[in-house]
């Protein structure tokens, strides 16, 4: 038996590959680098959903813009008891306001409630009205108008737009593989999205970019990173933006959220000297992480440069995991997709090792 059902194939999809060994990410025939960076998260979402629902129209934009604007009306239901919460977990109760469906409408507004559920639960968790969709937008441009309430800059949206699509889908993670569970259920795109969410939420998965922020926070210059990670690693702690599961060699996501930081650099969004300081934080981490495990592929992952463009754009550490969701969506509706197009009920079996029954006497 595989431990964490590692190397076990429990699907085939036309969604995504993730080649480990090469660093490498193809989404439905396009490598991360012909998207990310050059094409809206609409329109890879509409590669995503290609074939999966016949009445996909040629621009998915309009229709998505229309889906926030309907979901926005389930933001009435935030009250005292939800902004207690954390942005997940708010975010993830209003979900499940939306009603269960398999049908295209159901998938936009499932595609747009991360997005707007989001802003309005940072906006109002600050004390601040929440901003109503301007349909009109770009989804990722409407994403940073409705959390900001100005319309952001082209070079703003941009960023956003390259963090969603390079995260949109990534081969059968854990919460994909959540959803596609779910789908085989025929409980509902509604229900697999949720279970996506609940799965995204782990420290093991999509919970991770914040504490990036927390450790560039507590080294504070190049000249303390040496010592700080080098107490981590004597600790036992995880250093967070580095190794995956997957990848062997370097993580290409991390290269295209570079690139898309860079860009931001130019402007007034990245705070002065935050990516040289960054990058002089990653250079030490993997000089140290390959003299302590020099037996272990560990290569900056998506989490770290995920960090700082999310800072950048002026999103709050604890709802990254949320940034993330907007992007994944578009992958758990595209799988639940597929897996209820040619797939069976998801059931595995396991191997009992408790105690055997007494004997009667």
């Amino acid at each position: 038996m595989s431990d964490g059902l590692e190397d076990v194939v429990a699907a085939n999809t036309v969604l995504s590959e993730v080649d480990g060994q090469r660093g490498q990410l193809i989404i439905r025939g396009h490598s991360l680098d012909e998207l990310a960076g050059r094409a809206r998260f609409e329109d890879v979402a509409r590669i995503l959903f290609d074939g999966f629902f016949d009445d996909l129209p040629a621009d998915v934009a309009p229709a998505l813009g229309a889906a926030r604007a309907e979901v926005f009306g389930e933001v009435a239901a935030l009250d005292t008891g939800l902004l207690d919460r954390t942005p997940i977990e708010a975010m993830r109760a209003l979900t499940a306001r939306l009603a269960d469906g398999d049908d295209l409408p159901t998938a936009l507004r499932l595609l747009a409630a991360p997005a707007v559920f989001t802003a309005a639960v940072i906006r109002a968790q600050g004390g601040h009205a929440p901003v109503a969709p301007d349909p009109a937008l770009s989804h990722a441009a409407d994403t940073l108008r409705m959390l900001h309430g100005r319309a952001p800059g082209k070079a703003e949206a941009d960023a956003l737009d390259t963090y969603l699509v390079t995260v949109c889908d990534h081969g059968l993670n854990a919460s994909t593989f959540t959803a596609r569970v779910i789908a085989s259920t025929r409980a509902g795109l509604t229900s697999a999205v949720l279970g996506g969410i609940g799965a995204l939420k782990g420290p093991l998965h999509g919970g991770a970019p914040g504490p990036v922020i927390e450790m560039l926070d507590e080294i504070g210059e190049p000249a303390n990173a040496r010592a700080w990670i080098e107490a981590a690693l004597a600790r036992g702690d995880r250093l967070m933006g580095f190794g995956h599961r997957i990848y062997r060699v370097r993580d290409p996501r991390a290269d295209a959220l570079k690139a898309a930081v860079r860009r931001l650099d130019d402007g007034s969004n990245v705070r002065p000297g935050r990516v040289a300081f960054a990058e002089a934080v990653e250079a030490a981490a993997l000089a140290i992480l390959k003299a302590h495990k020099p037996d272990r592929a560990l290569d900056t992952n998506v989490e770290f440069y995920t960090a700082l463009l999310l800072e950048a754009l002026d999103f709050p550490p604890s709802a990254f995991t949320c940034v993330f969701a907007m992007g994944r969506v578009a992958g758990w509706v595209a799988h639940a997709r597929e897996q209820v197009a040619g797939g069976r009920l998801i059931r595995p079996q396991s191997v009992y090792v408790g105690p055997a029954p007494l004997k009667a006497a």
